[in-house]
């Protein structure tokens, strides 16, 4: 195959990365955002932690059905349908009058946000199989690279968005993304819908994954005896989930291929463990240098860069290599580091060490995530590729979830040192597992 058959459609591009980019955004922009948002609304962190939950509840559920209608219908439809949602997340955020109605359009921007990876992952599946190419590593890194580089500038961008003009600018910014998304979308994505047969949606299946977790999570957020009952019905709603999807025949989510591909199933476990490790750096961390070391958001923001920037490095450096198993090894090992280092700081740390521990926590965000990215491309069916993807990127709000019970728990009296140090030996415990897990199935 010779000319422009075989070569990747590169209007396809602009689409796929700005769309898959959304979600990044928001996540990082809010890091710096969650302080002057609860000093708005009169909230400690155990609350606005809800702002986080909010969106990977949204996200959690509507990945792998967002997954689903694009193995069914093609990616054009779900893109530009979502991404519009986007732009009325933002604003609906940006004139939020309580903290209530700002988690409400969190969780409407994780639904619109929902749709960009499934459908990129799609696009570069068809698209390998149209031009015949193998793995395309470069495709695949770039993507990671996208996605890296917003984590570089979110909560920088962030910062400066708060010092312009309040923290309802990180909601208004996602008026003109959405734009760009939609017009993007509709010049350039395939018009023609792809159809893999005529099964529905797992409405029971949808609804028992939603509720069990929302009910964890209403458990973990505060976890206490008295309210037992609450994980008594998670655990409830969990059973039912799993004998639901065992039974039907077009499952919610398929466990009976997971059962039958333990590689995989190794590959969504390491990437629930490792975004609990880089989510819970995130949120506690940057809380933390504003409230403990009384730094203002836009510094915070910009401290956060090394962090950022060595992730980016790490994937140009390792991107373009599709073999993965040394990049697991290092990111599980530096995540172990990242966690120890944590312990030692404190309010009188001076700012280049602390940046130092940030370039240490970045390390194992570059490698986790290209390396389960690549793993998921070559383990997963190729007929539901985006359902795959979808679930990958379940895993990602998984461990988010996680994260922000462990924040709000850890600094339910505030972003306090100790609370830190705590929030460090629950992150060593994650580690370790990363690690157990890294080299109980190390793909090649």
């Amino acid at each position: 195959m010779t000319g422009e058959s075989s070569r990747f459609d590169r209007r396809l591009i602009a689409p796929m990365f700005v769309g898959s980019v959304l979600n990044p955004i928001n996540s990082s922009m809010l890091a710096v955002a969650l302080i002057p948002i609860g000093a708005a609304f009169g909230v400690p962190p155990s609350q606005t932690a809800w702002l986080v939950t909010g969106l990977y509840i949204a996200t959690a559920v509507g990945q792998p059905v967002m997954g689903r209608l694009v193995d069914l219908f093609g990616p054009r439809p779900l893109y530009l349908i979502a991404t519009s949602l986007v732009g009325v997340a933002g604003l609906l955020g940006a004139l939020a009058p309580n903290l209530g109605v700002l988690v409400g359009s969190r969780v409407l921007l994780g639904l619109g946000t929902s749709a960009a990876y499934p459908a990129a992952m799609s696009l570069i599946r068809s698209e390998a199989d149209r031009t015949g190419m193998d793995t395309p590593a470069v495709i695949l890194s770039s993507l990671s690279v996208a996605n890296q580089v917003i984590a570089v500038i979110g909560p920088t961008l962030g910062g400066l968005l708060i010092g312009l003009g309040g923290w309802h600018l990180i909601f208004t910014i996602n008026v003109p993304l959405s734009v760009i998304c939609v017009v993007l979308g509709a010049l350039w994505l395939p018009r023609r819908a792809r159809s893999r047969g005529a099964e529905g949606l797992d409405y029971a299946g949808i609804a028992l994954f939603t509720t069990t977790l929302v009910s964890l999570m209403l458990f973990l957020m505060q976890p206490r005896l008295s309210r037992w009952y609450v994980l008594v019905l998670a655990l409830v709603l969990g059973v039912s989930f799993v004998i639901t999807q065992l039974r039907v025949v077009a499952p919610f989510i398929d466990l009976r291929v997971l059962g039958g591909n333990r590689p995989l199933i190794f590959t969504y476990a390491r990437q629930v463990l490792a975004y609990v490790g880089a989510y819970s750096f995130l949120y506690g961390f940057t809380q933390w240098l504003e409230e403990a070391r009384g730094l203002s958001a836009s510094s915070a923001g910009l401290l956060l860069l090394p962090l950022s920037l060595a992730a980016v490095l790490v994937t140009l450096l390792t991107g373009r290599r599709a073999a993965i198993r040394g990049k697991l090894v290092a990111g599980s090992i530096c995540l172990v580091a990242a966690a120890a280092a944590q312990l030692f700081i404190g309010p009188s740390t001076s700012i280049w060490v602390l940046a130092v521990v940030g370039v240490i926590a970045g390390i194992p965000q570059g490698l986790n995530n290209l390396a389960n990215q690549t793993a998921l491309y070559q383990q997963a069916d190729p007929a539901r590729i985006g359902s795959s993807a979808g679930l990958l990127r379940t895993c990602v709000y998984v461990g988010a979830l996680i994260s922000a019970a462990a924040n709000a728990h850890f600094f339910q009296h505030g972003a306090t040192t100790t609370g830190l140090h705590d929030m460090a030996i629950f992150l060593l415990a994650v580690a370790a597992l990363l690690v157990l897990v890294t080299f109980a199935k190390l793909p090649e």
